[in-house]
């Protein structure tokens, strides 16, 4: 399905996700009700379980990498397909660190009694059936299901034709473990089998798939809250920006952006663009430039960037001239998009104008400078003197996560067990009536 096209899907593949989700839906309420010893003991085993057959996910994923390679998937996306055994065995660390974390499920966030005596509590409960859509991202197969598990969700899973074969091996895994433990394998299955035709599907599912979360690049995020039907959560595009201020250190600045930029490449958080504020640009982008040169990342610099850099004379930078769009595109690449601002107040507003409100960081030393660039910057998450790639569940202290919300509403910024659940209220009476 292309951006703008109209979701279509035949009668046959429609019943047969629905068919899914309803039973994903029926063994999600008996999951509902299992306390948080069962479901942490069903976690380790599947933790053991995947560190047992690591060598059968990992060999569905070399093939899935040798068909993707041919194909010409770029290097960004082939690094997120990898699923190798010391993937599988993170992933499986993963869950056992979700294991330990506080079940979510029965806190009360408030209660307080009204003046009839009537004692009202809000507490969590589970969002029911949660859709995943996704691509070439075989971790978010055991993240999901793990986070899904622990807070009393179902899981129906779209994990992409590219990582088809992983997300299948691991699938099976996870649906083994279930049934050994006496849950149903619905609460965690795929309409892989239906290819593009079981993503649109789920997106017309309203009424069999409580919540919709696509996690891609930005062409299936857009997809996705255009044509579904199913209320969304729109994760992931990351269109991140460092600011280098005036008053920053630009000896901690230059390893911050390496890191940022060059640690992984396809990543949400990786940094995308770099304002530096033009009473530094001269000392600083020749030195950051010649960083980035030495690891291989291409400049797309604006008018000022450009001169400075090009007058450097550095061996080895590959310095374009930015365009309008660059300033708007997440490249997940070994590309940065450089500009030169004549203020923090200029920076922050291009940030806004630009950024898709997933990460922004800023590098000073200025108290009051930090304190109005994470007032005013209208992003999830906004870090000071640190990199972007610490916006991550599993930094957080998470385990994993569902993804990234970019979105006001529900849930924003990394997705873990309490930003999985909603909640209802529950009136505690001794015969109140309401006059």
């Amino acid at each position: 399905m292309t951006n703008g096209e109209e979701a279509r899907v035949s009668a046959a593949v429609f019943d047969a996700v629905c068919a899914k989700a309803d039973a994903a839906a029926r063994a999600q309420k008996t999951l509902s009700r299992a306390n948080a010893e069962s479901k942490n003991e069903l976690l380790l085993a599947i933790a053991d379980a995947l560190d047992a057959r690591a060598d059968e996910i990992a060999g569905a994923n070399e093939l899935d990498m040798i068909e993707s390679r041919d194909a010409g998937m770029d290097a960004g996306k082939l690094d997120r397909l990898l699923f190798d055994v010391p993937r599988v065995a993170a992933a499986a660390q993963g869950v056992r660190h979700v294991a330990t974390l506080p079940d979510p499920i029965g806190e009360i966030v408030r209660g307080y009694n009204l003046p009839n005596g009537l004692r009202l509590q809000q507490t969590r409960v589970p969002l029911g059936v949660i859709g995943m859509i996704y691509e070439a991202r075989p971790n978010v197969t055991v993240d999901v299901a793990s986070l899904c598990l622990k807070s009393g969700n179902a899981a129906i899973l779209r994990g992409g034709h590219a990582a088809e074969r992983t997300n299948a091996a691991t699938l099976a895994i996870i649906r083994d473990v279930l049934a050994a433990h006496g849950f149903d394998p619905a609460l965690v299955d795929t309409v892989d089998e239906y290819g593009r035709d079981g993503a649109t599907a789920m997106m017309e599912a309203r009424g069999h798939i409580d919540v919709l979360v696509p996690r891609g690049g930005a062409g299936l995020i857009q997809a996705v809250v255009r044509n579904s039907k199913v209320p969304v959560i729109e994760t992931g595009a990351g269109n991140v920006h460092i600011y280098v201020d005036k008053s920053g250190d630009l000896g901690k600045a230059i390893p911050i952006i390496i890191n940022a930029k060059t640690q992984r490449v396809g990543v949400c958080n990786a940094a995308e663009k770099l304002l530096v504020h033009r009473d530094v640009a001269a000392d600083f982008l020749p030195a950051i430039a010649r960083a980035l040169a030495e690891a291989n990342v291409e400049l797309h610099a604006d008018d000022a960037a450009y001169g400075i850099i090009d007058e450097a004379g550095i061996d080895g930078v590959n310095l374009l001239a930015a365009t309008d769009e660059d300033w708007d595109t997440e490249y997940l690449a070994l590309t940065m998009g450089v500009k030169v601002v004549d203020s923090l107040d200029e920076a922050i507003e291009h940030i806004n104008a630009h950024s898709t409100g997933h990460t922004e960081s800023i590098i000073a030393e200025d108290y009051s400078a930090v304190e109005e660039f994470t007032g005013r910057i209208d992003s999830a998450v906004v870090m000071v003197n640190a990199s972007t790639r610490f916006t991550d569940g599993g930094v957080f202290g998470f385990g994993a996560e569902l993804g990234i919300s970019t979105q006001k509403m529900h849930a924003r910024g990394p997705m873990g067990l309490r930003e999985m659940t909603t909640t209802k209220w529950i009136g505690y009476g001794t015969g109140q009536v309401r006059g």
